[in-house]
């Protein structure tokens, strides 16, 4: 077992459908390297932020030390709130670790969630080292620091998952190749393409009466979304099948992996 899975753990989410979807929590060594590459970079950002305020700090030395700390945390706060925020729970240390931070629920975090477990940073990190953010996470059964467990979040290891073949040989060519079809699938919000493709991509891990009643409620769903009645001879899951298909760029429906499928929207 590779070190960074020994601390790892799963998370099980319970959609409205009654169907679980399980999240691989992240290990506390993968965290802690991500939050190494992190503070390299937020050192870097503050050093030049500091250099730009050379100046001012030369023309009052007594307070040099004082906006040293309070450009560092002001950096610091900035860089994981504003990137937490635009990738979707992911900065630079997480997604070379391949972690993200998601809602309790499952779903993407926002700039409330990201504020909230960044400000609280300071307390996990005493009295070093994050120690009181490691105890609390390994006491907590989600592996939750305190900004988590405020903010409602949790760290999951985001899963290398490839199309089916079933999205590239859905039988359906010509539906795909409807200019009408395909322009209203384009036109789905952001949590409804994650909720079709997480989908898509862990049916199997469902028990089929678990994936029936998924597929049941998402068929009716993007009949809505979209407008259009659902083929009489499909049964919901090859139409949802065929909205992940239309939504996935050619390469993808060749059988590469597409971007971001972790979170359900």
């Amino acid at each position: 077992m590779a070190p960074e899975t020994l601390l790892d753990g799963t998370h099980t989410v319970l959609t409205p459908e009654y169907v679980e979807f399980r999240f691989t929590l992240a290990g506390l060594y993968s965290r802690f390297l991500a939050w190494l590459v992190d503070s390299a970079i937020v050192l870097a950002l503050s050093m030049m932020a500091l250099l730009g305020l050379s100046l001012t700090m030369m023309a009052f030395p007594g307070i040099a030390s004082a906006l040293g700390i309070v450009v560092y945390f002001l950096v610091d706060w900035g860089y994981g709130i504003a990137l937490e925020t635009a990738w979707s729970g992911q900065t630079v240390g997480k997604r070379l670790l391949s972690l993200r931070v998601i809602q309790e629920s499952g779903v993407r975090i926002g700039f409330y969630h990201a504020a909230l477990r960044n400000l609280v940073r300071p307390v996990d990190r005493l009295p070093f080292l994050y120690l009181v953010g490691g105890v609390a996470a390994m006491a907590s059964g989600s592996q939750q620091r305190l900004g988590d467990m405020l903010a409602g979040t949790i760290v999951v290891r985001e899963r290398k998952l490839k199309v089916p073949s079933a999205l590239s040989a859905t039988g359906e060519e010509g539906l795909l190749a409807d200019p009408l079809f395909v322009s209203r699938v384009k036109r789905l919000s952001t949590e409804e393409r994650e909720v079709v493709l997480t989908a898509a991509l862990r049916r199997e891990e469902l028990r089929m009466d678990a994936r029936l009643r998924l597929f049941a409620a998402l068929g009716t769903r993007l009949q809505d979304a979209l407008a259009m009645e659902k083929p009489a001879h499909l049964s919901d899951e090859k139409w949802t099948l065929l909205v992940a298909a239309a939504l996935l760029p050619p390469k993808a429906a060749r059988g590469t992996r597409p971007p971001r499928a972790q979170a359900l929207g």
